[in-house]
């Protein structure tokens, strides 16, 4: 027996994975829940990261629960978007957008909206939304080509990773390091121990 409520997390992020590793959190399932994450017409960045994560999680958690074993999950999923003013920028995946979202970030703010999405075991819904400003140093031409050429820009929304080589472009942040990352590490802690989830269990040497 335990005395936890098993954990799926909805993402197969290494990244998410191992914020939750920093804090000693890992889950006892990762069930990835793929769906269409383009925006709906006039959807605002914030709504969009909230809707991507709620349905995210509802998906794996409707997974879950085909399992015996996770009858009683709790289950989390976040979504990161990034946006100058109510414009969402991709998740890019060929050059041609990681260019454009360079040329666009350079030398300005912007803003990351991260949203998390906690499935309780009795399948109620408990929302958190982050809000991080980004400022960008202007980037020359050898800067961005150089960047552009690591390939790092794949699959990141916004076409950068803070946590990576683009870290050198970052002026100022002001809100949550982690949520940029992909998971607001205070948040999701907070939603976990909040369903009996122990946290803090083994941060004691020799619990």
């Amino acid at each position: 027996m335990t005395d936890r409520p098993p954990f799926v997390l909805a993402s197969g992020s290494p990244r998410r994975l191992a914020l939750l590793a920093q804090i000693g959190v890992e889950p006892d399932m990762v069930i990835p829940a793929d769906i269409e994450e383009t925006p709906r017409r006039n959807e605002s960045p914030r709504g969009l990261a909230q809707r991507l994560a709620a349905e995210k999680a509802t998906i794996a958690a409707a997974a879950a629960r085909k399992r015996p074993e996770l009858e009683d999950a709790i289950t989390l999923a976040a979504d990161t978007v990034v946006c100058v003013g109510r414009r969402i920028l991709p998740k890019c995946e060929i050059y041609d957008e990681a260019v454009d979202c360079l040329s666009l970030l350079s030398g300005r703010a912007h803003r990351v909206y991260t949203g998390v999405t906690l499935v309780t075991a009795s399948g109620g819904q408990r929302n958190r939304l982050v809000e991080t400003r980004v400022r960008f140093k202007r980037l020359s031409r050898a800067e961005m080509n150089a960047y552009l050429a690591s390939g790092e820009w794949r699959g990141k929304a916004g076409g950068y990773a803070i946590q990576g080589l683009a870290g050198a472009f970052v002026l100022r942040i002001i809100g949550s390091y982690s949520s940029v990352v992909g998971l607001p590490i205070a948040e999701a802690a907070n939603l976990l121990a909040g369903e009996g989830y122990p946290v803090h269990r083994h941060w004691t040497p020799g619990a």
